[in-house]
């Protein structure tokens, strides 16, 4: 656990972030973590779920979610969820600090929270949290940064004033979901790299002769090589 900023620098930041990030665009980092999402929803087969999207910004995933049943947002932004309101009515969005707002427990079938780990203190307790909100057998749609591809890849800005930053491995990621999840899919996507040299491995030439080699696309040969910027994991609530 690290220490834990004010909560008020806390808001101030990913007021100002989502403000000027997330209401404005989306990466591709984002809409592959929304089409892996939308994927495994789809696999469930259902259109009356009971979802919640944790830490969801300015809401730019909740439009993909409510195709598949009733939607919370939750996020510290009060002034970015206010504004995401007025363009999804359809949606119940409630502004706060996820560990102290009163959610009922066993109440939810999917719990979706995009890279919003990393940005927690207490990450055992986060990760708890999510558990306690979920029915029997309930799903985990979870994405975060994959730290060695983070640290020994790219080089990224420090964090703003009252953000928090804890990255984690695949293997930490499993020993903070193991106690209570069964995880089904663990998968590091999205391939990124800045750093020299290895941001080599990310022009057009590298490219065509990955596909040439391999018969495959690059992006897809970089993941299956650990490559990824984000950890996707799909797991299950474990039945105690």
């Amino acid at each position: 656990m690290t220490d834990q900023p004010p909560l008020a620098a806390q808001r101030a930041a990913w007021e100002r972030w989502n403000a000027e990030t997330r209401e404005q665009r989306l990466g591709e980092v984002s809409t592959d973590q929304r089409d892996y999402v939308v994927a495994w929803l789809q696999r469930l087969g259902r259109t009356d779920l009971d979802i919640i999207d944790v830490g969801c910004g300015a809401g730019w995933l909740c439009p993909s979610l409510v195709n598949f049943g009733r939607v919370t947002g939750t996020d510290f932004s009060a002034d970015v969820l206010a504004r995401a309101q007025v363009r999804m009515p359809e949606v119940r969005f409630v502004a706060g600090d996820f560990m102290s707002l009163p959610f009922e427990a066993s109440l939810i079938d999917v719990v979706v929270s995009l890279e919003v780990l990393s940005h927690v203190a207490d990450q055992p307790a986060f990760v708890a949290k999510l558990a306690q909100l979920l029915r029997p057998s309930g799903m985990l749609m979870l994405a975060t940064q994959n730290r060695p591809v983070l640290e020994r890849l790219n080089r990224v800005p420090p964090p703003e004033p009252g953000a928090i930053r804890q990255w984690v491995d695949r293997d930490e990621l499993n020993a903070l979901l193991s106690p209570h999840f069964d995880v089904w899919e663990l998968n590091a996507i999205t391939p990124r790299a800045n750093r020299f040299p290895w941001k080599l491995v990310s022009n057009n030439k590298v490219d065509k002769a990955l596909k040439a080699l391999f018969g495959e696309g690059p992006k897809r040969f970089k993941e299956r090589l650990g490559w990824g910027w984000t950890l996707m994991t799909l797991a299950r609530k474990r039945d105690l």
